[in-house]
């Protein structure tokens, strides 16, 4: 089956394809430990669009932007070059002016990475900013009383 480029909703959580290019690895052919938080940035940055709403219009209707607040890592094993990987996105919870969401990066079956990120909701003054009703709505499939796999 063919994963459209913003990836897709499977049983409550967002699948999103990568491919290990040269340039995200060192000399030797392994994945550099900063790029792991490139490909989940991605992949959150799909979901969102997944999910039909897009950071473009947090930004233009809602005057809202999403900021890592807190970030948690586990490398468990390498990727390289060339590796297909699956980053899996759910386990969401929502809080009043930010959210919590679970991440793992696979290449198989295995999970070679595991991020439990924490994303503020941002204001046009640059302060939180309560989830829109709207925004909150749109996670439903995602929420972690719902999805207990991942």
């Amino acid at each position: 089956m063919a994963i459209p480029d913003a990836g897709v909703i499977e049983e409550g959580t967002h699948v999103y394809p990568v491919r290990v290019y040269y340039e995200d690895t060192d000399s030797g052919g392994i994945v550099y430990y900063a790029n792991y938080l490139r490909y989940a940035e991605r992949a959150r940055t799909e979901m969102l669009r997944c999910i039909g709403y897009s950071h473009a219009k947090m930004m233009s209707e809602d005057g809202l932007v999403f900021a890592v607040r807190r970030c948690e890592v586990d490398y468990m094993k390498p990727a390289y070059l060339d590796d297909a990987l699956e980053i899996r996105s759910g386990n969401v919870e929502i809080e009043a002016a930010s959210l919590w969401v679970e991440q793992t990066i696979r290449r198989g079956g295995d999970v070679i990475a595991r991020l439990h990120i924490r994303l503020a909701c941002i204001g046009d003054a640059g302060k939180p900013k309560r989830l829109p009703h709207e925004l909150r709505d749109v996670f439903l499939p995602l929420l972690a009383i719902r999805n207990s796999k991942q």
